[in-house]
């Protein structure tokens, strides 16, 4: 699983890294939670880093509510709730760390994964676009009867995980799908992107001790990722 993520770099660093141009202001994130509006680059437009929320609601489901944040890769391609996306809806989530959490005698302990030196990279995504249900206005409200052209549809995405290798198989028994540099845009082009999800070299890998502070989504700040000592 990945629940908790850092993209930590500036948009310079991340345009330039990523060869796409952010759409809105971004700020850095040192505790990215599920529900939060995050960078991503989708198939649909791969020269703009977009904003999604985390946690795919399909286009098909009744409401926004419970948000899937992860999928797996063994049955991605099966599932009703990815299917789709895994055929046509593929993102880059942009990430430069993700947090695991270990049971030790002193209580859960929380690790941050990185590779280097807190270098970014890309994690295989699907991405979704849910549109509410129109409403129909009363009389009274604008003085007509017609459909209400105020909702706009959610754009979401899920993280796909995979087997770990053996760094991370000591902190958690999956891990997100790291894509190799030079080769992130095959996830959002290929016809059958398989062999892209393959767990991430355990040797190009680094896992260090961080502060519980990171335990509460809402602490977000450059002091969570400090090593612990």
């Amino acid at each position: 699983m990945c629940g908790r993520y850092t993209v930590t770099a500036t948009a310079d660093e991340l345009e330039a890294r990523f060869d796409a141009t952010f759409d809105a202001g971004f700020r850095p994130r040192y505790n990215a939670a599920p529900g939060q509006e995050l960078p991503v680059i989708t198939n649909g437009a791969p020269e703009t880093i977009q904003h999604l929320t985390w946690g795919l609601i399909p286009s098909w489901a009744d409401d926004d509510s419970g948000g899937l944040i992860n999928a797996r890769t063994e049955t991605v391609s099966e599932k009703p709730s990815f299917a789709s996306a895994y055929e046509s809806r593929r993102c880059l989530v942009l990430v430069d760390g993700f947090y695991e959490w270990v049971e030790e005698p002193s209580g859960k302990q929380p690790y941050r994964v990185t590779l280097g030196e807190d270098e970014p990279f890309a994690v295989a995504g699907l991405w979704e676009r849910w549109m509410p249900t129109a409403k129909q206005t009363g009389l009274g409200d604008f003085g007509g009867d017609g459909p209400d052209r105020s909702v706009e549809p959610l754009e979401t995405f899920a993280i796909l995980t995979t087997e770990p290798n053996d760094l991370v198989a000591d902190l958690h028994h999956r891990m997100a799908v790291i894509l190799p540099e030079g080769r992130e845009r095959e996830w959002l082009t290929a016809d059958a992107p398989g062999y892209l999800l393959e767990p991430y070299p355990a040797d190009r890998m680094r896992a260090y001790r961080v502060s519980t502070t990171v335990n509460d989504p809402a602490n977000d700040s450059p002091a969570l990722i400090e090593p612990l000592s």
